[in-house]
């Protein structure tokens, strides 16, 4: 269970219902402040439409697994499974960088904006565009790094634990993806 207590509110709760039925943990978290958790969804909605969906996904898991976030890395994790790669290659990400050059840099560069941004140098910004990333390309992937750590930060301060619906993932997958935070906390 969480940390701190949250409001009973149907509707809210209702209205953020996941696909497969469930309310997840993470909106129960939020049903405090339900107009921070909206701004947070166009914050993060306008990121990702302006970036390629994979690039999306992979920049996000880099940032949540660097982040110690069992429930961000869980997530993320399983739509790079479910529309990307197979679920041996997604848990081999969290600990080996991948085999393309393009990917491997952009995991590196979310990981770092995750950690430290303030070491971010042009040389880091350079290395990204001699691999064809434009300056939108690199800012997009600053954008999914940074609204990451505000989510992963907000679930892990809160004690907000990953559903139990990641129980559902391969085993490895989801050993691999338990970064931080075990699925079942109480």
């Amino acid at each position: 269970m969480a940390f701190i207590g949250t409001p009973k509110d149907p509707e809210f709760f209702e209205q953020n219902r996941a696909p497969a039925g469930h309310v997840p943990n993470f909106v129960t978290t939020f049903a405090a402040r339900p107009a921070v958790f909206d701004a947070w969804k166009q914050l993060n909605g306008a990121i990702k439409e302006s970036m390629d969906l994979r690039r999306y996904e992979l920049a996000t898991l880099a940032a949540a697994t660097a982040l110690k976030s069992s429930y961000c890395s869980l997530a993320h994790g399983q739509v790079l499974a479910d529309k990307y790669y197979t679920a041996e290659e997604v848990a081999a990400l969290v600990t080996e960088p991948p085999n393309d050059p393009v990917d491997r840099a952009v995991m590196a560069f979310a990981r770092k904006v995750a950690l430290s941004a303030d070491d971010i140098t042009q040389a880091d910004v350079d290395a990204l565009k001699a691999l064809g990333l434009s300056d939108a390309d690199v800012l997009d992937v600053v954008l999914a790094a940074a609204v990451r750590c505000f989510f992963s930060k907000t679930l892990e301060a809160t004690g907000t634990p990953p559903d139990s619906a990641f129980d559902n993932l391969p085993e490895g997958l989801r050993t691999a993806l338990t970064v931080g935070r075990p699925i079942h906390s109480g």
